[in-house]
């Protein structure tokens, strides 16, 4: 049988909450924290316990498990809520941040004796409702049975990179294979936008690709949910994507490479925002080929 913890998950949005509720599905232990309490509410009737601040959530927790905005907001989080944490607990960091926010909240965790684990997921809400992310983790050995079966609860397996979490070696890779997930997203959106202006029938070119080299089911499931508005609810916000799309660029720039399909995904992104569909699935960023007056 699956050891079971108690967990802290701070943070209960569109990943959190179907986070939390696997970790309650797999007999752990949940109190759950959200700046916006009302969005903590519903996982009470599934066997959370609310808590009314940070501290107050990871107190006693064998596990703390932040899934935040970004890296600003876990820092500010976590440094209210850290020195209420056990000392020895391990904190599990599943939000996109950037590498020098992982760094920061490495010593942040130093400073108040905590065991820090670089561990962002692959996945949007689906995955996560279903208990099927992929973990990507990076942190010392001495200390992982006790997040493994975290981690097993929330996603369908785990890849350990490194075991120095400070080197942010996991979320390295959760921007490397974002920054293909992003320009993926922004393709599908022009395409579309191409294919109405000039009058040509999507499923003209969907028949082409089908089964070829350049075809993907991502493809189909993005044009799917613009084609048949379906936008909402997201699995993935277009605010966020575009917040991504700037780390992935930031994070670039400071290793001396340009990214022009990043930087341009991420205006992309801006401007469908600006346009009112911050809130929509990432996949909205089609309406940024258009005025705002003709979307």
């Amino acid at each position: 049988m699956t050891e079971t913890r108690t967990v802290s998950v701070l943070g209960t949005g569109i990943m959190g909450s179907g986070m939390a509720r696997n970790l309650l599905k797999a007999g752990h232990t949940v109190r759950a924290w959200n700046r916006t309490r009302a969005k903590a509410e519903p996982l009470a009737a599934d066997g959370a316990r609310i808590a009314d601040s940070p501290a107050e959530a990871v107190r006693d927790a064998d596990v703390v498990l932040t899934m935040l905005y970004d890296g600003g907001t876990v820092l500010e989080v976590m440094r209210e809520a850290a020195p209420a944490a056990r000392s020895g607990a391990a904190w599990a960091q599943s939000t996109t941040a950037g590498l020098e926010s992982v760094g920061e909240m490495a010593g942040l965790a130093r400073e108040h004796g905590l065991v820090f684990y670089d561990a962002p997921v692959l996945g949007t809400r689906q995955p996560a409702e279903a208990g099927q992310l992929i973990v990507l983790a990076a942190g010392p050995a001495e200390g992982r049975d006790v997040v493994t079966p975290v981690f097993d609860a929330v996603g369908a397996r785990t890849t350990w990179i490194s075991q120095d979490s400070a080197a942010a070696a996991a979320t390295r890779l959760k921007l490397v294979t974002n920054s293909w997930v992003l320009a993926a997203t922004a393709a599908v959106g022009e395409v579309l936008a191409l294919a109405k202006a000039l009058d040509v029938d999507p499923e003209g070119f969907f028949d082409l690709v089908r089964g070829g080299p350049l075809d993907m089911g991502y493809l189909h499931a993005k044009a799917d949910l613009v084609l048949n508005d379906r936008l909402t609810p997201p699995s993935f916000a277009v605010k966020t994507a575009e917040k991504d799309a700037r780390l992935i660029t930031e994070a670039a720039e400071r290793h001396g490479v340009r990214l022009d399909v990043a930087r341009a995904a991420a205006e992309r992104f801006a401007r469908a925002a600006a346009q009112g569909h911050a809130d929509e699935d990432m996949a909205a960023a089609y309406f940024a080929s258009f005025d705002e007056k003709r979307a």
